[in-house]
């Protein structure tokens, strides 16, 4: 059985440390023995011999001019920093700051989060690092006479900052969701969102408020109705005592047992 043979690291492939192999040559036209006399044996030894340097040379410049990764552009993009766009008024909309203990996880999340903030067309700015959170706690290790027998514990608490600007409310949602979807191990999150409307809100609310009555409107029709049997047309629904008309019914009730006794 043969053995596989060996697949180049990608990283040194992607910073030049590799060389790359040189594009061919432009293609030379069909020559048929007919038309062309092949040449001696030392002329053409010759004549190799002489053109080998220059070509050489030729072919180490066009390879220099010409070098294009053989990776797919969404696997290069993975070796590369994540793409930014730009925010055109800096309005804050949303602020995500992300905690874990352990910084491998912590950065890998944030480069996540942008890649994802980028395709769901939202500048991201980060990740700003913030200050540690440490807390120690000191635990006696045994009781009674044994008091100066402790032992020290210490967390550290890591902790990223990415903001949004100019961000849609709705993209906005969106991209918390999906994080929220592919969340990390060991990495929490906090988001503080903002929205922005026009100036009459009160306005707003109350269209709001009469477009709800509206459509509530059928509902309560049918509040406080029995429905024995289909009623004909124009013949309202025979229709349930009010809640005073039932205290006084109970109260009556009451009074006709008491005297009864």
């Amino acid at each position: 059985m043969s053995t596989p043979r060996l697949i180049r690291p990608l990283r040194p492939l992607l910073q030049g440390q590799v060389p790359r192999a040189a594009p061919r040559a432009a293609a030379t036209q069909l020559r048929t023995y007919a038309s062309v006399e092949q040449p001696s044996a030392p002329s053409a030894a010759k004549a190799s011999s002489a053109n080998a340097p220059a070509a050489e040379e030729a072919a180490e410049e066009s390879g220099k001019k010409n070098r294009v990764s053989r990776l797919p552009r969404a696997l290069e993009a993975l070796y590369l920093k994540p793409l930014r766009r730009e925010a055109e008024y800096g309005v804050p909309t949303c602020d995500l700051q992300l905690r874990s203990y352990s910084a491998r996880n912590l950065e890998f999340f944030c480069d996540f989060a942008l890649r994802a903030a980028y395709y769901l067309n939202l500048p991201a700015f980060g990740p700003v690092p913030l200050p540690r959170l440490v807390e120690r706690w000191t635990v006696p290790k045994s009781t009674f006479i044994f008091k100066k027998s402790q032992e020290n514990f210490e967390r550290i608490t890591l902790r990223r900052l990415i903001q949004i600007k100019d961000g849609h409310p709705d993209n906005v949602q969106l991209w918390l969701a999906f994080l929220q979807k592919h969340a990390y191990y060991g990495v929490g999150m906090k988001a503080n969102v903002w929205e922005f409307s026009k100036l009459d809100v009160a306005k707003e609310m109350d269209k709001s408020v009469d477009e709800t009555a509206k459509l509530m409107e059928g509902k309560w029709d049918h509040l406080a109705y029995v429905e024995k049997k289909a009623e004909p047309e124009g013949k309202p629904r025979e229709q349930l005592p009010t809640p005073e008309a039932l205290e006084q019914f109970i109260a009556a009730e009451r009074r006709r047992i008491a005297g009864g006794r």
